[in-house]
Formats: C-alpha cells, sequence, structure tokens
C-alpha cells in the first residue's frame, strides 16, 4: 500500500509523509515554507518529490486523474509512442515503489494519499481490453472502465490530453517547458489581469535588446531592438524559461506552483534576479513555491535574494539517499540556511 500523509498551514503544504511512491519507501519531512528549494543529487528523487506533493494538492473529481496523466505525458510520452509495454508497465514504471529485495509489484496498483485537505485512494488495473481506474476522494467513491484505444488516444493526441484548466492553481513546469499552445493561454491570463508591462520590464533587464513579449498570430514573439518581431523558439532556453516562470506564477495566485530544475537556460549571472522575482512575485500572490536545482550557484543566489529582501517565509531542503537506500530530507530555514553558506565561505 502507498500512504502519502500531507499537512498544509492554510493553503501550503508544511509537511508530507511518502511510503511506496518511485524512489520513496518510508519518507518524512516538515517544515516548508512559502518558497522551497529542492536540491541533492541527480536521481535522488527530486522531480518525484514535487510530483507526489503535485497529485495530492490535485485531489478532487475534476483534476485528480487529470494530474495522473499529465505527469505520464510528459515524462514517458516518448515511451508510449514507441514501445509496445502494457500500460500496466507504464504506470508501473512511473509512479509506483518497488522494493530493493523483491523486485515485485502488486497484481494492482494502488495508492493512497492522505492531507488535510483532501483523502484519496487511486486503483490501477489493466484488462484484456479495458483499462480500470478507481479511485476515492474524500468518501466518494469512482470506478470506470476505459478502453484501451481510448486511453492510449487521451495520452498520445495533443489535442485530447485533458490538461489541468488555466483556471487551476497548482502547475507544474517541466525542464522542457510549456508547449506554445500553454504558453499563450497563459498569457491570455495575464493580459486579463493587465501584467503584461511587468513582464516586458523583467524580460529587458534580463536581455536590453527585447522591447516587449508578444503573441502573434497564436505564435509567441519578442520585439526586439534590432531585430523587429522574433518567434521565441529562436531565443535561449533560459527567456523561454524566464517567460514560463513568470507566467505561471500569475496563473497559481493562492495556489502552488512546481518548477523543475529552476536553473534551466539562466546564467548564473542572472540568478539573483530570477530569485528576487520569484520571492516578490510568491508573497504578492500568495503562491507557494517548490523548485529543484542540482546547481550551487543557485542555492548561493537563492541566499543573497532572500537576504536582501529580509525574507523568512523560505526553505531548502536537501534529499540524500542513506546507505540502507532511504531517502532523508535535511530542511534548512532561512537561519540555518544562512549559517551553513556563511560557513562555506568562511571556510574557502
Amino acid at each position: 500500500m502507498v500512504s502519502w500523509i500531507i499537512k498544509m498551514n492554510e493553503n501550503f503544504i508544511t509537511e508530507i509523509e511518502i511510503k511506496h511512491f518511485k524512489c520513496f519507501d518510508d519518507f518524512k519531512a516538515n517544515g516548508f515554507k512559502r518558497v522551497n528549494l529542492i536540491g541533492g543529487k541527480n536521481n535522488v528523487g527530486k522531480t518525484a518529490f514535487m510530483e507526489a506533493c503535485y497529485i495530492n494538492l490535485n485531489g478532487d473529481e475534476d483534476n485528480y486523474i487529470k494530474a495522473i496523466l499529465q505527469i505520464i505525458r510528459q515524462r514517458d510520452n516518448f515511451f508510449v509512442r514507441n514501445h509496445s509495454a502494457s500500460f500496466y508497465q507504464l504506470f508501473k514504471m512511473t509512479f509506483f515503489y518497488q522494493t530493493t529485495l523483491s523486485k515485485q509489484y502488486p497484481k494492482n496498483l494502488t495508492h493512497t494519499i492522505n492531507s488535510n485537505l483532501n483523502q484519496t485512494h487511486f486503483i490501477f488495473k489493466e484488462k484484456l481490453a479495458s483499462i480500470r481506474i478507481g479511485y476515492t476522494i474524500n468518501d466518494r467513491d469512482f470506478d470506470e472502465n476505459i478502453e484501451v484505444n481510448h486511453f492510449k488516444e487521451m495520452i498520445w493526441n495533443d489535442n485530447d490530453v485533458p490538461f489541468l484548466n488555466i483556471n487551476n492553481p497548482i502547475k507544474l513546469i517541466r525542464t522542457i517547458g510549456l508547449p506554445n499552445d500553454a504558453i499563450v493561454e497563459h498569457y491570455s491570463a495575464l493580459q486579463r489581469i493587465e501584467k503584461e508591462s511587468f513582464l516586458d520590464k523583467e524580460l529587458n533587464k534580463f536581455d536590453d535588446n527585447i522591447i516587449h513579449f508578444k503573441i502573434i498570430n497564436n505564435s509567441p514573439e519578442l520585439n526586439t531592438k534590432s531585430s523587429g518581431y522574433i518567434s521565441l523558439s529562436q531565443f535561449g532556453e533560459g527567456i523561454k524559461h524566464l517567460i514560463n516562470i513568470i507566467i505561471s506564477i500569475y496563473t497559481s495566485k493562492n495556489g502552488c506552483l512546481f518548477i523543475d530544475e529552476i536553473e534551466n537556460g539562466i546564467h548564473y549571472t542572472q540568478l539573483d534576479r530570477l530569485w528576487n522575482i520569484i520571492l516578490t512575485l510568491s508573497e504578492a500572490l500568495n503562491c507557494q513555491i517548490f523548485a529543484t536545482t542540482h546547481s550551487k550557484d543557485c542555492i548561493d543566489a537563492y541566499y543573497r535574494a532572500y537576504k536582501k529582501l529580509a525574507e523568512k517565509e523560505i526553505a531548502y531542503v536537501i534529499l540524500t539517499r542513506l546507505k540502507s537506500g532511504k531517502i532523508h530530507a535535511g530542511l534548512y530555514d532561512y537561519e540555518l540556511l544562512e549559517n551553513g553558506i556563511e560557513q562555506d565561505h568562511n571556510d574557502s
């Protein structure tokens, strides 16, 4: 059985327990703040940790299965399109913990998620020609059989994938970023609250050749001093990543935004500016942030930014794998992180 227990202070996650999910066998951590940076070595479980929180926060009838399908498509779309493995194998590899001793999975794939907001139970079983998905959300039971071919379409077809509604304030940004249609939709939400000028101002600070960002014929473009309008695809990953982050925080007001590899494409000299944006918007919009990194430059910039802003609602979480195979979370609040970084500088 898989059990996740998340306790929250108002709208924010403060504690989490994860059992038998992906790389987590029996994991606990507490002390999360409004802005949380997750560190640790590659493949230690940083992304899996965020996915556990993401699915739990989408624990309602409209978004629960959509959140699960979104993770499958974003993480395993290549596998689904190019391999003949069953959906049982796909779900097994994507979500469920495999013990190092038995190397065995249960016949039915299940997990249970409990939090102060939602109590959910999930079961997946692949039959001969259909998929059975059953789940319980806050004592309401749902059980449906989906034909295999229809289930494939739900994952494969770009137009049919039931991605989460733009109005849902729980969002996840992968390292590959948002697709163009999502950028268009998020930017439209930014226009409705007349915050385009903020985005333009921050883009210009990152690259003074940029005048402003526009959607032209449903395509994201940047107006530049040197060459006029240029497609966003012609710019580096850093500019696209910055746009993704800003528009996603605005559309996650009173919610939570998960950002994988936050430093992706951003030059180390711009990381202080990036964190200043995130910390400022997070407070203004009451948006909790979880972001992963494996960059010391990013951690140092995080420290400098929150110290400059006198921000105390921050935490740094470092995940480490113990010799036993269990994953341990060491959590530092603003004082502990400050002491640790200053000690590093004194020792160097």
